[in-house]
């Protein structure tokens, strides 16, 4: 079901009493380039632009990683360097579709769905703007998938973080109101005119009323006609209407104490958090929080809907873990469980989907999970769509239930107990619970819960250069496109290490680099080709040199 700021407050009640009463809910969302406004403007930088210059760990190295196919997601990296990485990313984004699939365990093994796609769009209300610059590659690729670009330009639902929320709320109480869009600004010069006009002649007790009013656009004509005019009352109307009142000050005056004034700061706060009210459910409902790949999902929910996201890695990982202490990425239990069981190799969530439903490699007994889609959503039952919020929702949360039953009569030797409940099957999920699945890097997982497991790299090979000073790592990495992929970074002034994920390349490289003219390759030494261990023994030999010099020279003392 998609949902946008027309129909979301009226569902929105019913949409927070599902999730309090879910087993589970699913949620992906989708994100384009934009900057930062306000008191925060970012500069849009070129993806390559965004990568850092950090230390290698282990292997003692400094330098970049150079993968022109994944500039921002290379070998080298840790958690925190990756992080750092994709935290500047994620400040130049704007979400523009949240889905959720909410699934309630019914009765016995049936799970029915709830799936909304939400159309999300930054609050505009007050001083807040943001100033979109949107990638070409980004809007080939939503719309090759049916994304209604309409949809979240004229009627996304606004949201905001609580920094933003406490910036709003001071505006309200110091009565400091301005509006920052141009838009808006002319739909207000033209309301002020026609009441302005109107309100001369006028008895009162009359009305009028103003026409063609959107979203915040009500509030902020109310607000700014009562700040201008003190013997006008303001009241919304159905059907984009605010209906404008001569009034007398003491009955001004005792409109305003009035319980029902639809301009109170706290509803207006209301209004304008708008999908930020959703989200703060999901986080008090506690439910077990199902993504696929969802580390970037995760860091946009904190950023936008929580609290910018912090510059310490740690501080980012215990405030997630606060906000949603049951996270499962159906990418990590599925790696797992490909390792486990003859799956054909499969590359997005569709395929898995498809697969771990096939009755070959995933029978269908009695106590087999039902999934079926509630009578409002049961467009995804009919037709696929793939890479739509709502929809890879659904699929995670499928993928989840398929993969629990599967892990369930694995870990058993016994036939499983009919219909088994979701917390069998979280118990068979339990070396999975809050570990992300962390996408081409030095670590295999970010660990919500605990601290994150290294990542055991296939080995690393050193290339060095010989009678070519000046090469970097753009040309190390032409020389090997060809023949395989690898991440490269420098080493030394004439070396350079490479770090591939596949053993095959590693032999190949090996194997035809052996008589090169100019690059030598070889297996990485940690203690014959780090610069750091080479300083220390030279450093060391020259301490041993100085001593064994004083001793020889100091000779044996004169009786």
């Amino acid at each position: 079901m998609d949902l946008g700021a027309s129909g979301f407050e009226e569902r929105l009640s019913c949409v927070q009493g599902r999730l309090r009463s879910a087993a589970f809910v699913g949620e992906p969302s989708r994100a384009v380039p934009c900057r930062a406004g306000a008191a925060r403007r970012w500069r849009l930088e070129s993806e390559a632009s965004l990568r850092c210059w950090p230390r290698l760990g282990g292997l003692g190295a400094q330098g970049v990683s150079y993968d022109r196919g994944s500039c921002s997601k290379g070998l080298f990296d840790s958690p925190v360097e990756r992080y750092l990485k994709a935290r500047q990313s994620v400040q130049q984004f704007t979400v523009t579709q949240l889905g959720l699939a909410i699934f309630s365990n019914e009765n016995s093994n049936k799970y029915v769905v709830h799936s909304y796609n939400f159309f999300l769009f930054p609050s505009t209300l007050g001083v807040t703007d943001v100033e979109f610059t949107l990638s070409a590659s980004s809007i080939q690729f939503l719309s090759r998938y049916g994304f209604d670009y309409n949809k979240f330009l004229k009627d996304g639902i606004p949201y905001m973080n609580e920094v933003q929320e406490e910036t709003l709320r001071q505006q309200l109480l110091a009565g400091n109101w301005r509006i920052s869009s141009g838009l808006d600004r002319n739909v207000l010069k033209k309301a002020i005119d026609e009441v302005t006009c109107w309100i001369a002649t006028a008895e009162e007790e009359e009305t009028m009323v103003l026409q063609d009013l959107n979203g915040h656009q009500m509030f902020e004509v109310q607000l700014v006609l009562r700040q201008a005019l003190q013997n006008v009352w303001t009241q919304p109307l159905e059907d984009k209407k605010v209906m404008v009142k001569k009034v007398s000050p003491r009955h001004r005056w005792l409109l305003e104490d009035s319980p029902d004034d639809s301009c109170q700061k706290e509803l207006i706060l209301l209004s304008a958090r708008g999908f930020t009210n959703l989200f703060q459910t999901l986080v008090e409902a506690k439910k077990p929080l199902v993504g696929h790949n969802m580390l970037m999902d995760l860091m946009h929910l904190h950023d936008k809907f929580y609290k910018p996201l912090p510059e310490s890695y740690e501080e980012f990982k215990r405030n997630i873990h606060n906000l949603f202490p049951v996270l499962i990425d159906t990418k990590t239990v599925t790696k797992s469980i490909w390792k486990r069981y003859s799956f054909p190799r499969v590359f997005n969530l569709l395929e898995i989907h498809e697969v771990l439903c096939s009755s070959k490699l995933n029978p269908k007994d009695a106590t087999c999970p039902v999934i079926a889609l509630a009578s409002d959503c049961l467009r995804y039952a009919e037709k696929k769509s793939p890479h739509e919020a709502g929809y890879d929702a659904f699929l995670s949360g499928s993928v989840l239930l398929k993969s629990a039953h599967l892990l369930l009569h694995g870990s058993t030797d016994d036939a499983v107990e009919a219909d088994p409940s979701f917390s069998r099957y979280l118990t068979a999920l339990a070396e999975y619970l809050n570990k992300v699945n962390f996408i081409r890097g030095a670590a295999s997982s970010v660990n919500f819960s605990g601290e994150d497991a290294p990542y055991q790299h296939l080995p690393a090979l050193v290339v060095r250069v010989r009678g070519q000073p000046g090469l970097n790592e753009g040309q190390i990495y032409q020389e090997f496109e060809a023949l395989c992929r690898f991440d490269v970074r420098r080493l030394s002034e004439n070396q350079f290490l490479l770090l591939s994920n596949k053993l095959k390349y590693v032999r190949l490289v090996l194997q035809d680099y052996k008589h090169h003219p100019r690059l030598q390759v070889s297996l990485y030494r940690h203690w014959r080709d780090s610069p750091r261990v080479s300083c220390l023994l030279q450093v060391s030999g020259i301490v041993a040199l100085w001593s064994l010099l004083t001793f020889v020279l100091g000779g044996a003392p004169c009786c």
